[in-house]
């Protein structure tokens, strides 16, 4: 894939668990500013405050780095954070629903229920990435992303802390890209460059 072809997205979904966040913010720190790109972040982090997280991530990125509010609109040259204790869900409109339901893999939020809202609302303008963590998590909701035309990049196990998050999308399908750590900063660093207004591909 060319750079070129990575201008039809104005959205990045990033999902990731246990040895994930160093990727995360390197992946931040590639990200060029001001940019028409909406980053959307679900980390699992146990705790149900992600203001700390949010702090960490600043440091790393020139976007402002916010907790997700629910009603809020997604916005551009913008990282949104999924909050602990809810499911964060992308509507069609393009704002942010939090909904208290049932864990999924065992966690709140899920990056299986947030992946398949935003592949359901933005579908081919929508890049999802799955990093390393240690259950199944994101799988299902990348494969949703996939199915509706988004483009789909999985962290190498090999490069992974904890295999089975991608381990997990690898067995469901076959991602567009399969990529290590410094491949998913270039892939992230070409996505913001080339993003188009998310408004105007409506």
């Amino acid at each position: 894939m060319n750079n070129a072809e990575y201008a039809d997205y104005a959205i990045l979904a990033i999902g990731g668990s246990a040895g994930s966040l160093d990727v995360i913010c390197n992946v931040l720190e590639a990200l060029v500013a001001p940019t028409e790109l909406a980053v959307v972040l679900c980390l699992h982090t146990g705790s149900r405050d992600v203001g700390d997280l949010c702090d960490v991530l600043s440091l790393h990125c020139a976007l402002p780095v916010a907790e997700a509010l629910d009603g809020e609109t997604l916005a551009p040259n913008r990282v949104h954070v999924a909050g602990g204790g809810y499911h964060l869900l992308v509507e069609r409109a393009g704002t942010f629903a939090l909904c208290a339901g049932e864990r999924i893999q065992y966690v709140r939020p899920s990056i299986d229920v947030l992946f398949e809202s935003m592949a359901e609302a933005y579908r081919r303008r929508l890049a999802g990435v799955l990093l390393s963590g240690a259950n199944a998590d994101g799988a299902v909701g990348l494969h949703a992303i996939h199915r509706l035309g988004g483009l789909t990049i999985v962290q190498n196990p090999d490069t992974a802390a904890a295999r089975e998050m991608p381990e997990s999308a690898l067995k469901l399908f076959t991602p567009d890209r399969q990529s290590s750590p410094s491949e998913l900063v270039d892939a992230a660093l070409d996505i913001s460059r080339l993003a188009r207004c998310i408004e105007c591909r409506r």
